[in-house]
């Protein structure tokens, strides 16, 4: 074999990024955790949806948030006493193993006949931050920052391709095996998932080339590394707000939240009135309520996650490529835009489901790979300290201020879909000026070669 070539593998990712010999192996096992991941994530979402939407309300549903917020606060810091405390793969097995015997025990529960509703939206809400999270935290200890650059499409191609299958999954299981053996399913998914993850962290602590920080048997997650030790929680927020680039992404985030979680009630609100209807009508094919609206999300995922793996593998890399992340970062909030005027004035099932695809579809896809490249010109403490507070905390504040919103907007307001999304228009014009200002300054700082300064 020509090794200048690399591997039939190696030659083969080529296509889609720059892979050179010896590289394609740990990109797809690394594509299939992340793939494992969220399947299993999305074969739970429908199993969320169908319990916090029949038991309660779509209204609910955006309260939560809140909730979810008070338990990240006694969350993150605990993770981070686990990876001070523990090696990378006990870390892992520990956090997995928790999140998969959730699992097990809300199914008895639920066969015990225990109402789950706000407690499985609650748990699912820390899980789909935690678990994804810690993944990237180990991909980027078993890569360099060069590595990740180019390999890091291959492994969201694995993101994208793991919640298509996750639908796909949920759709064909959940009517003939019912809504809580699904959570067993996502167990399951779990366990594989992390014994792909020790397979690659067996690997690499038995690569002689390997950076010692890398396979030395101390945590050096996203939460922790040992040459730029993680501040304490009132540092980390000192840190963001004390940088503007940060804190625009910041913004940036709680703002892209804040748009997208008020979507999600349009659809929400929706689905709910015509899950009963189509039930009080006898034209349900047989299902509950809650069955119909599983299905509808199962449906859904489905289709929003194929074009997002459609656009992750043909879309993403050229835009970045021709356009450059400044501009990139401009496409979600213009989708938006133009979805949300049009809801303004169709606020009907088929026209919420396509808007709503238009935007999941960019944001699991380009927007994912954009946002995370904004941090590329940071130091190792903003990517990692910083980001974990961004991506974790403002992202929450982006849940909250929707919930308060529709609690506003259904309480003393009135506002019907079309009101919500006539108020998401004026969410997003904002949205799209501080995207054009982390664009410019995205520019500058690479141009400099300088990471962002505290000022």
């Amino acid at each position: 074999m020509n090794t200048e070539r690399g591997s039939a593998l190696d030659r083969f990712l080529r296509a889609f990024t720059d892979v050179r010999p010896g590289e394609g192996t740990k990109a797809i096992l690394l594509a299939l955790n992340i793939f494992l991941i969220l399947t299993a994530y999305y074969v739970l979402k429908p199993v969320r949806e169908a319990l916090i939407l029949s038991e309660g309300s779509a209204e609910l549903k955006s309260y939560m948030s809140a909730g979810q917020v008070f338990l990240l606060a006694f969350a993150v810091p605990l993770y981070a006493k686990l990876v001070s405390a523990m090696p990378r793969r006990r870390l892992i097995n520990t956090v997995t193993a928790f999140f998969a015997v959730c699992l097990v025990v809300f199914y008895f529960l639920a066969h015990a006949g225990v109402s789950l509703g706000v407690v499985f939206f609650l748990w699912i809400g820390v899980f789909n931050m935690m678990i994804p999270a810690q993944f990237w935290s180990f991909a980027n200890d078993v890569y360099s920052e060069e590595e990740g650059k180019r390999l890091f499409p291959i492994v969201g191609f694995g993101m994208s391709l793991g919640a298509v299958l996750g639908a796909v999954i949920a759709a064909i299981l959940i009517r003939p095996l019912g809504v809580y053996q699904m959570m067993l399913v996502g167990a399951a998914i779990l366990v594989m998932a992390v014994l792909v993850t020790n397979y690659v962290d067996s690997k690499e602590r038995q690569r002689p080339e390997a950076d010692p920080e890398i396979t030395a048997p101390v945590a050096t997650s996203a939460l922790r590394t040992e040459d730029a030790p993680t501040p304490k929680r009132s540092g980390v927020f000192q840190l963001v707000f004390r940088t503007r680039y940060l804190l625009l992404i910041a913004v940036l985030m709680m703002l892209s939240n804040w748009v997208n979680t008020t979507g999600e009630y349009i659809l929400g609100s929706v689905i709910a009135d015509a899950a009963h209807e189509a039930v009080a009508a006898g034209t349900a094919e047989g299902m509950t309520v809650g069955e119909y609206i599983g299905t509808f999300y199962s449906q859904f995922f489905g289709v929003v996650n194929v074009v997002g793996v459609l656009m992750q593998l043909f879309l993403v890399s050229r835009i970045v490529k021709y356009l450059g992340v400044h501009k990139a970062v401009l496409f979600l909030p213009l989708i938006a835009l133009v979805g949300y005027n049009i809801l303004a004035f169709f606020p009907v099932l088929a026209v919420v489901r396509w808007a709503k695809t238009a935007e999941n579809a960019t944001d699991y896809s380009l927007n994912n790979t954009v946002r995370n490249m904004l941090f590329l010109p940071c130091t190792r403490e903003q990517k990692y300290s910083a980001k974990q507070a961004i991506d974790s905390f403002f992202v929450r504040v982006g849940d909250v201020l929707s919930a308060l919103v529709v609690f506003l907007g259904t309480t003393y307001f009135a506002l019907s879909a079309s009101g919500f999304a006539k108020f998401n228009i004026g969410l997003v014009l904002i949205w799209i000026t501080v995207a054009a200002l982390i664009g410019r300054k995205y520019q500058q700082l690479v141009a400099s070669g300088q990471p962002p300064q505290s000022e």
